[in-house]
């Protein structure tokens, strides 16, 4: 699987919420980055947030942003 830029974008943003407070969300200013804003929508598309410009995690959210941290934690050691 090849990492095209929209799925980058899409990693990065995840990588923006707390994973330790339900309560962290963030939100997407279209205005000020659109890339973002676009990917906060792909992400809502799929299920992974709750609102189309960010808002928080949804269950599967928590579940992929875990196995992102891991991951990165494993590939930046």
């Amino acid at each position: 699987m090849q990492l095209n830029s929209e799925l980058i974008e899409e990693i990065n943003l995840l990588t923006l919420f707390d994973l330790n407070s339900s309560q962290a969300g963030i939100k997407v200013h279209a205005h000020s980055n659109p890339t973002a804003a676009e990917a906060a929508q792909r992400l809502f598309d799929k299920g992974i947030v709750s609102q189309q410009d960010g808002g928080y995690l949804t269950d599967l959210g928590i579940e992929v942003a875990e196995h992102l941290l891991r991951s990165l934690t494993i590939l930046n050691a």
